[in-house]
C-alpha cells in the first residue's frame, strides 16, 4: 500500500486477571482505502484484537497509533471520536426508533433540525448507493437492512475505519452481495474497512490483504492475491493438535437400531430440508461456520423452533414438536449459551441437576425429595469429575468446564437416548475440554445417539464417527470421520469443494 497506514498495532498483548492469554505480541496495519481481513479459528484473539481497537480493551502491551500518532482509547467513546466505527453481528441498533433516528442516534451538529437531517441522511445514501424509507421503524426491517443502517451510522459519526465483524453470518445471498457492494463502494472512496469473517471465501474475493490469527498471535499476513482457500486455511488450522486424543470410532454394529430420524425439516430460522438418521452408538458431527445453520437445526430437531416443519421420529415413533415431548421421547439438549439456557443461576447444583426430571424425584410425582435430589447431584459431581466445594454451589461459582458438567449432569440419569450437543466445549479449557468429549464417547458407547454441532471441527473429529457439514441451513456434504480431515471439512463448510461424488444431493 502506498501511503501511511491509518492505523498500526505493534507488539500487542492482552492479558486477564483469571490467566487468560488472549494476544501476544500481536500486530495489525490498515491503509486508507483498503479493505483488511483479518481471519483465524475459534478463540484466536480476534474478537480481543477487534475490542483493542474500538477501545473497549486497553492492550495489556505494544503500542496503538492512529494516523501515525501514538493512541491509547481507554472507552469506546473515544476511539469513535477519533474516527473508528465498530459493526457487531448482533447490530445494536434502537427497534423502536426509525431508521433517521438511529442513524444519526447520539450525532452532534445542525442534521439534528429535520430538514438539515434529511438532508445529510440523502447525502448518505448517495454515498452508499442505497435506497431506505428513513421513517421505517428499525423494528420491522430485515437483518441485511439493519446491517445496512449500521453502516450508515457508521458514516453519520464520520468513521474513516470501519470494522465488521461477522457482517454477514445471519444474511441471505443477496443481502451478502449488497453489503459487499457497499463495502467495496465506500473503500474507493476512501474508508478503511477491517472485515473479520469465518467465511473464507467472502474474505478472499473481498479484501485486499488478510492478518491471520492462531492462539493470540499473528502467524501470517500479507496481500490477499497470493492466497487460496488451501494456503487460507493451512494458516488458519495450523499443525498444534489439541490435547484430545483421536480414537477411532467402534464400527457400528449391522443392527445398530435407528434412535433418531429426521426427515424434510426446514425452519425460516435457517434450516432448509435437512434429513439424516442417528444410529445407536453413533456420534454425528455437525460441522458448520457462525451462522451456517447449526444451532438453528439442533433447535429444530429438539421441537424448540415452533416454526419447524417437517418430521422428527424418535426410535421409530414421530416427535410431537415440543421441548417437554422431547425430553418424554428420551432426547437432550445441551444449549450453547449454558448461561441463560442450560443452567438455573439461582439454583445450587443439586436443583439444577434434577430439574429435568423432578417428578421422578418427588413423593407422588409432585413433591419434591430434596434427599433423592442430593443424591443425584452428589452422584452426578462424582462421576463427572465436577470441581465444586458440594452440591449447595451455586453455577455462577465454577469455572466454565465445570459448569458445562452439570449442565451434562441434568441429563445422564433420567434414561435420555439421544443428545444434541451444541458447541458443548465452548468457553473451557483444554482440560475440561477433553473430559467433556470422553462423556460424549462413553454416551454413545452406552448405546445412546449423539449430535454435536461445533465450529471446532477438530474436536469434532475427535469424537465423531462421521459429520454432516451445514452451510447455509442445508447439509452439503457427508463425511465418515476417519476418511477426511480439519483442512477438508473447514473448505467444504466455506463452499469449496462441493459437488463431488461423495456430497450430499
Amino acid at each position: 500500500m502506498v501511503g501511511p497506514p491509518l492505523l498500526s498495532m505493534e507488539g500487542i498483548g492482552k492479558s486477564f486477571p483469571n490467566g487468560t492469554v488472549a494476544l501476544r505480541a500481536a500486530r495489525l496495519t490498515v491503509h486508507p482505502g483498503s479493505v483488511h481481513g483479518l481471519v483465524g479459528a475459534n478463540g484466536a484473539g480476534k474478537s480481543t484484537m477487534i475490542k483493542v481497537i474500538a477501545g473497549a480493551h486497553e492492550p495489556t502491551s505494544g503500542v496503538v497509533r492512529w494516523k501515525g500518532e501514538e493512541v491509547v482509547w481507554r472507552a469506546p467513546g473515544a476511539a469513535r471520536k477519533a474516527g473508528v466505527a465498530t459493526i457487531m453481528q448482533h447490530v445494536p441498533l434502537a427497534p423502536t426508533l426509525s431508521v433517521l433516528e438511529n442513524v444519526f442516534l447520539g450525532a452532534r451538529g445542525p442534521w439534528r433540525l429535520p430538514r438539515a437531517r434529511r438532508a445529510e441522511f440523502a447525502r448518505l445514501l448517495e454515498r452508499v448507493g442505497y435506497a431506505i424509507d428513513p421513517d421505517a421503524e428499525v423494528s420491522g426491517l430485515a437483518i441485511g437492512e439493519r446491517q445496512m443502517v449500521a453502516i450508515l451510522q457508521a458514516l453519520a459519526t464520520g468513521a474513516e475505519l470501519v470494522v465488521m465483524d461477522e457482517p454477514t453470518a445471519s444474511l441471505a445471498e443477496g443481502e451478502r452481495q449488497v453489503v459487499f457492494d457497499v463495502v467495496r463502494r465506500l473503500s474507493a472512496q476512501g474508508t478503511a474497512f477491517l472485515y473479520v469473517s469465518h467465511f473464507l471465501d467472502e474474505v478472499l474475493s473481498l479484501t485486499d490483504r488478510i492478518t491471520v490469527l492462531r492462539d493470540g498471535t499473528v502467524v501470517e499476513e500479507g496481500e490477499t492475491a497470493g492466497y487460496d482457500e488451501d494456503r487460507l486455511v493451512q494458516a488458519i488450522v495450523g499443525r498444534d493438535l489439541l490435547a484430545v486424543e483421536r480414537k477411532a470410532a467402534a464400527p457400528l454394529a449391522d443392527d445398530a437400531r435407528v434412535l433418531l430420524s429426521v426427515r424434510g425439516l426446514s425452519s425460516p430460522a435457517g434450516v432448509r430440508e435437512v434429513s439424516f438418521e442417528a444410529r445407536a452408538g453413533e456420534v454425528i458431527g455437525i460441522a458448520g461456520l457462525l451462522g451456517s445453520g447449526r444451532s438453528e437445526l439442533l433447535h429444530a430437531v429438539y421441537g424448540a423452533d415452533p416454526r419447524a416443519r417437517g418430521e422428527v421420529l424418535v426410535e421409530g415413533r414421530p416427535l410431537r414438536r415440543t421441548p417437554r415431548a422431547a425430553v418424554a421421547a428420551g432426547m437432550a439438549l445441551v444449549p450453547e449459551d449454558r448461561g441463560a439456557q442450560g443452567l438455573v443461576g439461582t439454583f445450587p447444583i443439586w436443583k439444577n441437576i434434577s430439574l429435568p426430571h423432578l417428578p421422578a424425584l418427588s413423593s407422588g410425582r409432585a413433591l419434591p425429595r430434596e434427599p433423592a435430589e442430593t443424591e443425584r447431584a452428589v452422584r452426578a459431581i462424582a462421576d463427572l469429575g465436577i470441581v465444586c466445594p458440594g452440591p449447595g454451589a451455586l453455577p455462577g461459582e465454577l469455572s466454565g468446564g465445570n459448569a458445562q458438567k452439570v449442565v451434562f449432569g441434568k441429563w445422564l440419569y433420567g434414561g435420555a437416548r439421544v443428545f444434541l450437543l451444541d458447541e458443548p466445549t465452548a468457553g473451557v479449557d483444554v482440560g475440561a475440554k477433553a473430559d467433556i468429549l470422553e462423556l460424549v464417547r462413553a454416551f454413545a458407547a452406552g448405546g445412546g445417539a449423539v449430535l454435536v454441532a461445533s465450529s471446532e471441527f477438530e474436536e469434532i473429529l475427535a469424537v465423531a464417527t462421521r459429520v454432516l457439514v451445514v452451510r447455509e441451513g442445508r447439509i452439503v456434504a457427508e463425511r465418515a470421520a476417519h476418511e477426511t480431515s480439519e483442512e477438508e471439512l473447514l473448505m467444504l463448510a466455506n463452499g469449496f469443494g462441493e459437488g463431488g461424488a461423495r456430497d450430499a444431493a
